[in-house]
């Protein structure tokens, strides 16, 4: 069963959610099965338009324009780069570097459909990111994004040589494993035939992002962890003596 979004934040112009992993921003035009925030927005009979989009396995925060005016204000603000965007993400292995900037162009991947690649003829792609934990095998990292291309921070951290955890476009989909965390102190339980992961989707999230509304004020919109993702770290805390 999936996770419904969640409404963070609303006024006379935005609704900003917490988007489930698992969500795609727009309807999916092969497969319209698929679940969608614009789907989910009108079997509620409410019209949304959009000014930006996650990938359907980032979890995280989405903002909306409740209309055509704000869809316009804040498209400009996407377009001008003057919202900051900034993302969780749990990276493979330990990353050498506390903190730095990815400024490589991304374009769409000649041999593969779908996928993006590091490329000189591709558009500009600028993440900033830093390292806010570090794990026994993972690295728990901040971006902040000046630019969004189609998985960017995906691209420039498998293009570095530590993707992240669960993506399985650019990395592996081995899931987090408490047993892998806790070693030797790990017991299944009597009721279970196999280990439950703590973490078996993209892990990523999309926290905040700080954008200026129509009245000239600052707003800072955060979208808190989801469960899974807040659990994963609270283990590796926990366990990473």
């Amino acid at each position: 069963m999936y996770l419904q979004p969640q409404i963070i934040f609303e006024d006379e112009d935005i609704i900003a959610i917490n988007k489930p992993s698992g969500w795609l921003t727009l309807p999916d035009r092969f497969d319209p099965e698929l679940l969608s925030i614009k789907s989910w927005f009108e079997s509620r009979q409410e019209k949304v338009f959009f000014v930006h989009r996650i990938d359907r396995d980032t979890s995280g925060l989405l903002l909306l324009a409740k209309n055509p005016e704000a869809h316009k204000f804040f498209n400009q603000q996407f377009e001008s780069r003057a919202i900051t965007k900034t993302y969780y993400g749990l990276v493979q292995g330990s990353m050498s570097d506390e903190e730095g900037t990815y400024d490589q162009p991304i374009e769409p991947h000649p041999a593969l459909n779908g996928r993006m690649r590091v490329g000189r003829k591709g558009k500009s792609a600028i993440t900033h990111f830093k390292v806010e934990q570090r794990f026994r095998s993972y690295t728990w990292v901040r971006f902040q994004i000046e630019t969004g291309r189609t998985h960017q921070i995906r691209v420039h951290l498998q293009n570095a040589g530590h993707a992240l955890v669960c993506d399985p476009i650019y990395g592996s989909t081995d899931p987090v494993l408490l047993s892998a965390i806790k070693r030797k102190k790990f017991n299944l339980s009597k009721d279970s035939e196999e280990e439950r992961p703590l973490l078996s989707r993209l892990a990523l999230h999309a926290y905040s992002l700080e954008v200026i509304d129509r009245k000239g004020e600052k707003i800072m919109l955060t979208a808190p962890l989801s469960k899974d993702l807040d659990a994963t770290l609270k283990q590796l805390t926990k366990w990473k003596g």
